[in-house]
């Protein structure tokens, strides 16, 4: 009998147990487009209060929720910066400039750790009639791209306090901030209350099926619902999906932890089967990028000894630790990933 498959491509490959079913089987439902849904107002109030924002929109995946929260900070026309890994300009197929209208200009980075004086330096506020204006900039924590760095609280603030005096507004992509409150010890709302608009996940290390939120201030939420209905992400009874977030705040944060130290045990096997592929010591989160000669290659062989990888660009693999993959798992792959991250 073949081995099961463990699969490590990403936190969103996750099932929803039997808990978290029975959860979206009891959900009180009603109409959310006339925000009559009480199980999916119950999520938003909560992800607001959690976040430190006043109000929140539920929407069906994260990109829909960036899409949503720099269109509220960036206008048709202006300019955002990000990282040149971020989410927002690597994977979400072009959606700022294509839908929202949105040039963007990015900075490179270490693992995709800010540095606010690098960001600010590219600022431009020049009234020009040839130069775009920055309007925005999106930090993301954790970093995934980076291999689920940790933004240090430190530049956020620095940055905060710099944009604030040059009218530049912040979105954070807090898809995983989940995994830098459980890492930091930081308050959620310490952590994103700064922001102008914020976007979390809840199908990624939380484990539900489907669906992220977008926060922010009530008037640009009481915007964002009439974009989302627009750019056709309008739900009926969406209390089904909602009450699987809900179970997932209520019992799948704090056991993030268990996925962080998985997660360096895997980067260990791999550091020491070949040296300088990846460090240990900076894999802080449940991603870790590893350094191979041939990606292809290395995915390939972890397929034949039953364990799923992605890539992650020119020279690199990702694998990614989440609620499906106990101890057991772990010390099943390691030997796998050591082997296929082995230089001949």
């Amino acid at each position: 009998m073949n081995a099961p498959v463990i699969d490590l491509r990403s936190d969103t490959v996750t099932k929803p147990g039997a808990g978290m079913r029975q959860a979206m089987a009891d959900a009180e439902v009603g109409d959310d487009v006339y925000g009559e849904d009480p199980t999916v107002n119950r999520l938003e109030q909560r992800v607001a209060e959690l976040l430190g924002q006043e109000a929140a929109l539920f929407t069906p995946t994260g990109s829909m929720a960036n899409q949503l929260g720099v269109r509220l900070v960036a206008p048709v026309g202006t300019e955002l910066l990000c990282d040149s890994l971020a989410h927002v300009v690597r994977a979400e197929l072009g959606a700022h400039a294509a839908v929202g209208g949105v040039t963007t200009r990015t900075w490179s980075s270490n693992h995709g750790r800010l540095d606010a004086e690098q960001v600010l330096a590219m600022v431009e506020r020049s009234t020009s009639p040839y130069f775009v204006s920055t309007a925005a900039v999106t930090v993301e924590d954790t970093h995934n791209f980076g291999g689920g760095t940790v933004q240090p609280a430190t530049e956020v603030r620095a940055l905060r306090k710099a944009t604030r005096d040059l009218d530049v507004a912040l979105h954070l992509d807090g898809a995983r901030l989940w995994n830098s409150h459980v890492v930091t010890g930081l308050p959620l709302s310490e952590l994103a209350g700064e922001f102008d608009t914020v976007s979390v996940c809840l199908s990624k290390g939380l484990g539900a099926p489907v669906g992220s939120v977008l926060a922010s201030s009530a008037d640009r939420i009481a915007a964002a619902r009439i974009w989302r209905k627009r750019l056709g992400g309008g739900m009926r009874q969406a209390g089904v999906l909602a009450a699987a977030g809900l179970y997932a705040l209520d019992h799948n944060i704090a056991r993030l932890a268990d996925d962080h130290s998985r997660a360096r045990r895997l980067a260990e096997a791999c550091a020491d089967a070949q040296p300088g592929c990846v460090d240990p010591a900076e894999v802080e989160t449940n991603i870790v990028a590893v350094r191979v000669a041939d990606p292809a290659q290395a995915i390939a062989a972890c397929q034949a000894g039953s364990v799923l990888v992605g890539p992650l660009g020119a020279g690199a693999i990702r694998f990614v630790t989440h609620l499906d993959i106990d101890d057991e798992a772990v010390e099943r792959a390691a030997p796998v990933l050591a082997a296929a991250v082995r230089t001949p």
